[in-house]
């Protein structure tokens, strides 16, 4: 039982800090999938939507905490206790997830290492029953000494996590794991290979057939059935070749711009998904650097999910001298954790990526 407790401890300590770290490291990000649980058709919490990123912060720095707290050996009883409760929520929430098919990335380990739902299930048993081990031989749990240095050691973490949160937020995620890091090229991300998996669907077509109800599966051609169609299900049998940047486009009034500015040499986005979010100190920072930009012979443009209407009073209240194009909200948040920021791209290749609160460091 000791060897048991000592392997539990170090696995499931290393995952807690590893997962907790890899969150902490984005929390805006995190604070979005929590916002896709919260969601309607979910867990139907929508009243805690605007509480996600103090949610997200406290849930990764408590990750943190008590990965260390279970290394030290400190408290033992109070943190097997946590890891229990976390991981019993957690396991329920992924076998949700997965078996409803409700939300396809778990975000356990951010955009570092992209989970399925069943995946994320597998992982939270396998945690579960580690914990379970050090719930029950808890002890087995034996302090590392000196024990008098345990609470200054969290309460240093604890600052330290507090610290990495506040930074990260204030400006970029250290590490980008995403598809829009900095060298990347989207036009580049966008292709898919040649003799790539292809995707298979079935599709189960009902009819009434005299009242009778009738299902008919094709592989995508409608069936010849004499009856009444009544609906379509479409079932995956097989996921094709997705590739890293699929959801990409530079769109306005119905016309594709995405090509056009991807093949420029001097290009300045501005990115900001929901104009009705955006911060208005971020666009008296923009304005600024975008003039300058504009001075040097950049092409400028804004990006947003947002409709006509708030992009012409957002241009006309803060006097900017670019125009807002439109792209998917999910995409400009996966861009960029900022609204408003700023992407620097070069024939295609993201030279550049900046907080609002950075925007004077923009290179030009």
């Amino acid at each position: 039982m000791k060897i048991l407790v000592t392997f539990s401890r170090i696995v499931v300590a290393a995952l807690f800090l590893f997962s907790g770290f890899i969150k902490l490291n984005d929390p805006l990000g995190f604070s979005y999938k929590l916002q896709e649980y919260f969601g309607e058709g979910v867990l139907n919490l929508e009243f805690l939507i605007p509480f996600a990123l103090l949610i997200a912060v406290f849930l990764v720095i408590f990750e943190v905490v008590l990965g260390i707290t279970l290394i030290l050996g400190y408290l033992p009883k109070f943190t097997v206790w946590s890891l229990l409760l976390m991981i019993l929520f957690f396991t329920f929430l992924t076998f949700y997830s997965a078996y409803f098919n409700k939300v396809t990335d778990c975000g356990c380990f951010g955009d570092a290492l992209p989970l399925t739902p069943w995946e994320s299930f597998s992982k939270d048993v396998i945690l579960l029953i580690l914990i379970l081990i050090l719930f029950v031989g808890r002890k087995f749990i034996i302090p590392i000494q000196p024990i008098s240095m345990h609470k200054w050691a969290v309460f240093g973490v604890f600052t330290a996590c507090l610290g990495f949160a506040y930074y990260v937020l204030m400006h970029l995620p250290v590490f980008d794991f995403r598809a829009y890091k900095e060298g990347v090229n989207i036009t580049e991300g966008m292709k898919v290979p040649e003799g790539a998996p292809k995707a298979e669907f079935a599709y189960h077509w009902k009819f009434d057939v005299d009242g009778v109800e009738k299902i008919v599966t094709t592989s995508g051609d409608y069936p010849n059935v004499e009856g009444t169609f009544v609906s379509v299900d479409t079932e995956t049998l097989k996921e094709g070749y997705e590739p890293p940047i699929h959801d990409f486009a530079i769109e306005k009034e119905g016309e594709d711009y995405t090509d056009e500015f991807l093949k420029k040499e001097k290009l300045i986005i501005i990115v900001a998904y929901n104009l009705s979010k955006s911060e208005s100190e971020g666009f008296i920072a923009v304005k600024e650097a975008t003039e300058k930009a504009l001075a040097q012979g950049y092409t400028v443009i804004g990006l947003t999910a947002s409709g006509i209407k708030d992009s012409s009073h957002v241009k006309s209240q803060y006097d900017l001298s670019f125009s807002f194009y439109n792209t998917d909200e999910t995409a400009l948040k996966t861009i960029l954790r900022s609204n408003p920021g700023i992407v620097k791209v070069k024939y295609g290749t993201i030279v550049q990526k900046l907080h609002w609160n950075d925007a004077e460091k923009l290179s030009l």
